[in-house]
């Protein structure tokens, strides 16, 4: 079966920079319904699309087609005081609040969530990170796709894949209340 809109694709990946350093090789394969679902980088769709299991290829990712340019407006030293204890470097928190102190609290949803990495932690300032890890690196995917099947019509109206593999939750043990948002951030390549 070639790959199509609301198939579902089973690829084994793996990641490397554009030097071939290795960032990610997937133990299990990566799951995700095709057909313009945000569950995968577009150029990985377009360079799948009409093919069927078996088909092996490396695609090379800008920034911008992958997890974007490094934003330095995404860093923010915040106060110690606002997290809890214990609070170690790499740990993440989700939405920190804006600059303003007027929009402290509110649960307005933003354009895009972001998950804040703390990268350092000094006497009474904690530095948050809400870049990808991947910002502003070129990536290369090689690629095989080992499966191609017709999505059920629940996951096409869920708009992603169901079953075993598809939301990689079972490795998601940094954030226990990332909550619905945390599938957006989840391991390369779903974003």
């Amino acid at each position: 079966m070639k790959i199509v809109k609301n198939s579902v694709v089973t690829a084994r990946y793996k990641l490397t920079d554009a030097q071939d350093n290795l960032i990610e090789e997937g133990q299990e394969p990566m799951v995700y319904l095709h057909g313009g679902y945000d569950n995968i980088f577009p150029k990985i769709e377009e360079a799948l699309e009409g093919k069927e299991a078996g088909y092996a290829t490396t695609l090379q990712l800008n920034p911008e087609d992958a997890f974007g340019d490094y934003d330095a407006n995404l860093v923010k030293v915040e106060p110690r005081s606002r997290f809890p204890s214990p609070l170690e470097v790499g740990m993440q928190f989700e939405g920190m609040p804006e600059d303003s102190d007027e929009s402290d609290d509110t649960d307005e949803p933003t354009d895009e969530a972001h998950i804040f990495t703390v990268t350092d932690i000094a006497d009474d300032k904690v530095v948050l990170d809400g870049n990808h890890p991947l910002a502003g690196i070129a990536l290369r995917f090689s690629l095989t796709v080992e499966n191609v099947r017709e999505a059920s019509d629940e996951e096409i109206a869920h708009g992603h894949v169901h079953g075993a593999h598809g939301h990689h939750h079972d490795d998601e043990d940094e954030d226990d209340d990332a909550g619905a948002t945390g599938d957006e951030y989840r391991s390369y390549p779903i974003h």
